[in-house]
């Protein structure tokens, strides 16, 4: 069993390029060593969003679990450290898988 949170953003205007520039640079690295697998990601230029997909093994409340000992992580610190605010609206929401 594994838990997929679907996560939308929309995007600071101008910010697109340099926030894709920083998601490739660091979620690859921090989201695995989390404990989370990365489903898939998509931008959408024309709408300044950008769609992801993570997952982790076990229950909703495993996951929200694992969440949030990421968000307390040194690791994603050090990603967010200095960066500027590139998402001006997120929508987080655990998702069911009917594939």
């Amino acid at each position: 069993m594994k838990t997929i949170q679907l996560r939308r953003y929309t995007l600071v205007d101008g910010e697109y390029d340099a926030f894709l520039a920083w998601w490739r640079e660091w979620m690859p690295r921090v989201r695995p060593a989390a404990g989370f697998t990365i489903e898939f990601a998509y931008g959408l230029r024309e709408t300044n969003e950008f769609v992801w997909a993570v997952s982790a093994e076990g229950d909703r409340d495993a996951f929200l679990a694992r969440e949030g000992v990421y968000l307390a992580s040194d690791a994603r610190a050090e990603a967010f450290d200095g960066q500027p605010q590139r998402v001006a609206a997120s929508d987080l929401r655990l998702v069911d898988d009917i594939g």
